[in-house]
């Protein structure tokens, strides 16, 4: 098994990508933290898929903006399983519908403090933890295309997963001594909670689709297997590496 032995704290494991990395990490051999922001009935549901899977799991609620909820959910880790091998920054917010001439600044904020310092926060503490460790360790962040494409209506949202993409660079040079891997999966339209509402519309799915050459959303299975290749031996190689995955649609962009 991939990850045989490893202990793994994924953030936002109750739903979509999050819960399917989760059980792809438990398939693959790792005990999970997982933790979760107010679905906890979803992170209930992924800690029961995990011990299914006969690994071992806990469940924590965090608020990844908060600091101090950042630093209790890596010490009920530690606590349970010891220090993290691997930790998958993923939980994130969306928006959508609201240009920046109309921004309304706290929602500005909590997306930039959601999606690209509250993941800061998380890497922080593993590293400080890997470290102190001795080293080694993955890192992997979980992105966006709207990090490399443009976001009309959502400008806060790509400026946070562009954001992702530059903290990637730098960390990976910062850690790379200490054989601290650095990555981020930047998917396109996955078939998740957070985008069921615009693939339930058939315009907007049509829409969509027209943009994407492989003609569907992808599942989160999908990102989960990129992910535990990415937490594996097998990438020991890859850092400072933001992978894209989305069926062709940056491909597409300009014809889309």
């Amino acid at each position: 098994m991939q990850l045989q032995g490893k202990v793994a704290l994924i953030t936002g494991a109750d739903s979509g990508i999050g819960q399917a990395t989760a059980l792809a990490f438990a398939q693959a051999g790792a005990d999970v933290c997982i933790t979760y922001h107010t679905d906890a009935e979803g992170a209930q549901e992924t800690k029961r898929r995990i011990e299914d899977a006969g690994r071992r799991a806990v469940v924590v609620q965090c608020d990844i903006t908060d600091k101090r909820s950042v630093d209790a959910a890596f010490d009920r880790t530690v606590a349970a399983f010891g220090t993290p091998d691997l930790l998958i920054a993923n939980a994130g917010t969306g928006m959508s519908g609201m240009p920046v001439a109309e921004m309304d600044d706290d929602k500005l904020m909590q997306v930039l403090r959601t999606d690209l310092v509250g993941p800061l926060f998380c890497a922080r503490r593993f590293v400080k933890l890997r470290q102190a460790a001795g080293g080694k360790g993955r890192l992997i962040f979980t992105g966006s295309v709207a990090g490399h494409l443009p976001a009309p209506g959502s400008a806060p949202y790509g400026m946070a997963k562009a954001g992702i993409n530059s903290l990637v660079r730098s960390l990976s040079r910062e850690v790379a001594k200490d054989r601290i891997n650095v990555n981020a999966i930047a998917p396109g339209l996955i078939a998740t909670p957070m985008t069921q509402q615009r693939l339930d519309d058939p315009a907007a799915r049509d829409h969509s689709m027209q943009a994407i050459p492989w003609g569907r959303p992808g599942r989160p299975e999908e990102i989960a297997g990129l992910a535990v290749f990415l937490a594996s031996d097998a990438a020991d190689y890859v850092t400072g590496q933001t992978l894209v995955m989305d069926g062709g649609l940056t491909m597409n962009w300009g014809g889309a």
